[in-house]
């Protein structure tokens, strides 16, 4: 049964300004652009200007990799779904994320533009210095950076591609779900595992086999 029916692929004009409105559309490839050689950049560091093992490579790339699950489902809570109650605050969280829900076929703002993806990279890679220092970060943002372009490509196919499998088709109930049915739940898009800790996973229905006992 499908949960929802898809939009026409309209990019509405969010900026009266030129200027603001060309960047606030972004083609789905430019994060691979952007972060691919960044990712690559943290890792030559990590081995080669810093010579950390192998091993401890592996690991802080793996948990930075975990962690930003745990950011994507806190800012899409907390942050993209918060509801202000001001006009101004309103409008702002509009332009982050209630015109993707108003559009959600618009190909041009379904991955986060560099101008709110820098600053964010460069926030929390400020914070991961300061907590682990300059030898071990970039193994770890390097991670970070990674589950955040598997949150952004993901996020894409998961509303223009007809994703086949178990997982994919997983994820993507989930994410219809959210747009079309609860959106105060669901917020975790390329992985549900903090939705279902948290308690805001939705509720689905129980097997027959279940229901029967």
């Amino acid at each position: 049964m499908k949960l929802f029916v898809s939009r026409a692929k309209e990019t509405p004009r969010m900026f009266r300004s030129d200027f603001a409105e060309f960047f606030s559309r972004v083609h789905w490839t430019v994060p691979l652009w952007l972060y691919v050689p960044f990712i690559a950049y943290l890792l030559w560091e990590s081995f080669v200007v810093h010579r950390v093992g192998a091993l401890a490579v592996a690991g802080l790339f793996a948990l930075g990799v975990f962690l930003w699950t745990l950011a994507e489902y806190l800012l899409h809570q907390f942050v993209f779904h918060y509801h202000p109650k001001s006009e101004w605050g309103k409008r702002v969280i509009w332009i982050f994320h209630g015109v993707h829900h108003d559009y959600p076929s618009d190909p041009l703002r379904l991955v986060m533009p560099p101008v709110v993806s820098l600053p964010l990279a460069a926030l929390f890679y400020g914070a991961f210095m300061f907590i682990l220092g300059e030898r071990l970060a970039p193994s770890l943002m390097a991670g970070f950076t990674l589950g955040y372009l598997i949150y952004d490509i993901s996020h894409y196919a998961i509303h223009h591609f007809n994703l086949k499998g178990a997982y994919f088709g997983w994820i993507r109930e989930h994410h219809m779900r959210h747009h079309f049915s609860e959106p105060n739940r669901g917020f975790g898009v390329s992985s549900p595992l903090w939705d279902i800790a948290f308690g805001t996973d939705f509720q689905r229905p129980k097997a027959k086999s279940e229901s029967l006992s």
